[in-house]
Order: C-alpha cells, then sequence, then structure tokens
C-alpha cells in the first residue's frame, strides 16, 4: 500500500498498485490531468521479475532494517508525527467535551 505521496510524479509511478493513500491536493491535481496514465505495476510483470526471494526470521529483518538509515530514520518520524498528532487530536476532542 503507497501513502505519504509528496507529489503526483510518485502516485504515477505506482500506477497499478492495488491501494494508495493520497491526499485531496493531490488527488484535486490528478483529477486535473488530462495525460493518459500509463499502468506501471502488475501482478503479472511482478511473478517474472528476476528477483530474489528474501527469506527473513525477526534476527535477520531488525539486523537489515537498522542498516538502512532512511528506514529507521522515516519509521522514527513518522512514530514521533502520530504520537504528536494523537495528542493534538485529544485536546482537540477534550475540548470538545
Amino acid at each position: 500500500m503507497g501513502a505519504s505521496f509528496r507529489n503526483v510524479g510518485e502516485i504515477i509511478e505506482l500506477a497499478g498498485c492495488d491501494l494508495l493513500t493520497i491526499s485531496p491536493n493531490l488527488l484535486g491535481e490528478l483529477q486535473k490531468s488530462t495525460a493518459p496514465l500509463a499502468r506501471k505495476l502488475s501482478p503479472g510483470d511482478a511473478a517474472g521479475a528476476p528477483i530474489d526471494r528474501l527469506v527473513l526470521d525477526e534476527k535477520r529483518f531488525r539486523f537489515l532494517f537498522n542498516e538502512d538509515a532512511m528506514a529507521t530514520e522515516k519509521t522514527s518520524e513518522g512514530i514521533r508525527s502520530f504520537v504528536a498528532d494523537t495528542a493534538k487530536l485529544e485536546k482537540f476532542i477534550a475540548e470538545k467535551l
């Protein structure tokens, strides 16, 4: 599932993905476009792709995850953002009660 898009180009590159979460402003940009949209992803292409299967247990997953600076930084950033948004939402609800 694709999410957290910053621009329409990122969305176009995932054309064919089963699920995408797209912000209203980017949906608006897509709606205004008259350019043809070619499918970029398909199950058939994926099945035929020369990709080696990656066998993971938790230890190997954690090692690989921690070796990828972007993965660890973006995950941490996302968690901090969710926590901050949760606090804002709780405050908003408390003020309404």
